[in-house]
């Protein structure tokens, strides 16, 4: 079996250390918002080329705490890719606003440019772009829109720990950005994690008071704030695995490259274009004969899965605010795509087994 992802291999080179960090930290005694935290928000605000970070419960805490940070408009209009995990949509509904969903670039499968600066209105506060799969949506064109019409450009990173654009890193574009530590994300925790990263001193705090019940000073609640901290303990094994991250990346960039190299002309393989960095946390492939190609997978031992397979607007919680609305760019993507391994569970011989299975089909 090649399985999609395994944790426990995933972790294996870590254990020890993990070990010794959790004994350290147990016997420090301090388990919410100290030293771990504090040391991980600027470590990684640094590796992804922001001035600080804050870290929150998870990813989807994020994206719905900085749009409550941002003063925007109650009930305002949320751009949001149609092609996306859920989370992202039910962050701009539990923030209060709007979501109004756009259509991908069927190449990239990241936010259309052109098409998001059509669906800009005078209702619109704010657009959530995402870089789904570990690829970067087209910051550079989103910016010029959003700048045009003057509305701010949260970045949702959960999936892109390290991607760039010319060098220029998933999480500094927009105003800003989300990351989750999920487990199964390229930097993944041992349980649930998230941080904004901004380059507004004004924002961070505001995003710190929002975390912990609105309190800009003790036991003074500016805000209508909630409980969203990251773990202290989560944060220490994250400062572990931080240090390991350019290896984990350059590992998922060598299966990217056997599957480019190796996959037959039925595969319609990830676009990659010149000046971005993808950190391929999946590797999306399409094929109009999707299900009977994954089950020809299961069959010969490869553990496959669909990035998504009820895309947001067929979800039933988003019936009465799309009312009716057609995403057939969408629709196709969720009919044809199929996620092969790519994770440091995996080795370059299984990757190569994989391309060799696909292509008997």
């Amino acid at each position: 079996m090649i399985p999609y992802e395994e944790l426990s291999i995933v972790n294996a080179p870590y254990r020890k250390e993990l070990a010794a960090c959790f004994e350290e930290v147990v016997v420090r005694g301090r388990f919410i918002l100290d030293r771990e935290v504090e040391l991980f928000e600027k470590e990684f605000a640094s590796f992804a080329g922001c001035s600080f970070g804050v870290g929150v419960a998870s990813g989807y805490d994020a994206l719905c705490i900085i749009l409550r940070s941002l003063d925007l408009s109650p009930g305002g209009e949320v751009i949001v890719p149609a092609n996306t995990c859920m989370p992202t949509v039910l962050a701009v509904i539990h923030a209060g606003f709007q979501p109004v969903l756009v259509e991908p670039d069927f190449r990239t499968y990241n936010l259309d440019a052109a098409l998001m600066e059509r669906a800009i209105t005078r209702r619109t506060v704010a657009v959530v772009a995402v870089h789904l799969y570990g690829s970067c949506a087209p910051m550079p064109e989103l910016v010029a829109v959003a700048e045009r019409a003057g509305v701010p450009i949260v970045e949702d990173c959960a999936q892109a720990h390290g991607a760039s654009i010319f060098g220029r890193m998933a999480g500094s574009w927009g105003a800003a950005s989300a990351f989750s530590f999920y487990p199964t994300k390229n930097l993944g925790a041992l349980g649930d994690g998230g941080m904004v990263l901004t380059r507004s001193a004004d924002l961070a705090s505001k995003v710190k008071a929002w975390r912990t019940y609105g309190e800009t000073q003790k036991d003074t609640h500016t805000y209508p704030g909630v409980n969203s901290r990251l773990d202290e303990m989560q944060a220490a094994f994250l400062r572990i695995k931080l240090r390991d991250l350019d290896r984990m990346q350059a590992h998922r960039k060598t299966i990217a490259d056997i599957y480019d190299a190796g996959l037959g002309p039925d595969f319609i393989r990830p676009l990659r274009r010149q000046g971005y960095t993808d950190v391929h946390h999946i590797y999306p492939i399409r094929h109009p004969e999707r299900d009977r190609l994954r089950e020809h997978l299961a069959k010969n031992g490869v553990q496959t899965k669909i990035h998504y397979p009820v895309p947001p607007h067929r979800q039933p919680v988003l019936q009465p605010v799309l009312s009716g609305q057609e995403f057939p760019i969408t629709d196709e993507i969720s009919r044809t795509v199929l996620s092969l391994p790519v994770s440091t569970a995996i080795e370059p011989s299984q990757a190569e087994e994989v391309v060799r299975v696909l292509n008997r089909f």
